[in-house]
């Protein structure tokens, strides 16, 4: 399978997580002022997508609405219009965006590296709205950009719906305090992270300190680009760069 090449800048540009976000000057996480403010500081951005209940690509981290809204709930149980109307916390007028409305104002003055966050439940098959809303929001978009997500499933389907389009697989150690709603033999499966290759991804973005693990070692050895999340200091930048390629970071400007 010929893999598309991940844009050089999202190699070479720190990452902002969720944008550049900082609560106390109203700056909500994914948020087109985070967002904005990662521009102005010159770094990249990453973000999240959830679904609506329409079929929109939807920036926003959490599958319900309670922690960064007043509003509580599913994201999935709510339109696009509705989504949108709804208030950021700690944000000055900023509303839920939509990835159409993040791609417009970004228009590729930083790049992008988008999650999509898995809608099966368990990282299973039950996945494709999100996906195909993504690529349809993507097509055309002339900026740097990649999409990856925790689940194989929904990486192999960005292959098939955009060939083209630079993907990777966000990856972890797995534990299943983490992965409440996954099955323990779903996550012992993906410890070892074998669908890399089988899926198609051209990178990888994995745990910060999981960054020794001897999987990540045997995919770098293999020419496999390393990115990683979530660094949120100096001193754990300078540890992560002994093996990552780039970073997501936040709490902190690097250099």
């Amino acid at each position: 399978m010929q893999l598309p090449v991940i844009p050089p800048s999202l190699l070479t540009t720190p990452l902002a997580h969720r944008g550049l976000h900082d609560v106390a000057s109203g700056r909500p996480e994914n948020s087109l002022a985070a967002f904005d403010a990662a521009i102005r500081h010159g770094y990249g951005i990453e973000l999240d997508l959830q679904l609506s209940k329409d079929g929109v690509a939807m920036v926003f981290h959490d599958y319900f609405l309670q922690r960064l809204t007043a509003e509580n709930g599913p994201v999935a149980q709510r339109t696009a219009a509705e989504l949108g109307s709804i208030a950021l916390l700690h944000g000055r007028a900023e509303r839920i965006p939509t990835l159409a409305q993040v791609l417009a104002v970004v228009a590729g003055r930083a790049p992008l590296l988008i999650e999509l966050k898995d809608q099966d439940g368990a990282l299973g098959p039950n996945i494709g709205p999100l996906e195909a809303a993504t690529v349809q929001a993507l097509d055309g978009y002339a900026g740097d950009a990649a999409v990856m997500s925790f689940s194989p499933h929904s990486v192999a389907e960005l292959a098939k719906l955009a060939p083209s389009l630079p993907r990777g697989l966000t990856t972890c150690n797995y534990l299943k305090e983490d992965w409440l709603t996954v099955p323990e033999a779903r996550l012992a499966e993906l410890r070892p992270l074998p669908d890399v290759a089988r899926i198609g991804a051209g990178f990888i973005s994995h745990q910060e300190d999981d960054l020794a693990n001897p999987h990540v070692a045997q995919l770098k050895t293999k020419g496999m680009p390393v990115l990683c999340w979530t660094v949120r200091s100096p001193e754990r930048e300078e540890q992560a760069r002994l093996v990552a390629d780039n970073i997501t970071f936040e709490g902190y400007l690097p250099a």
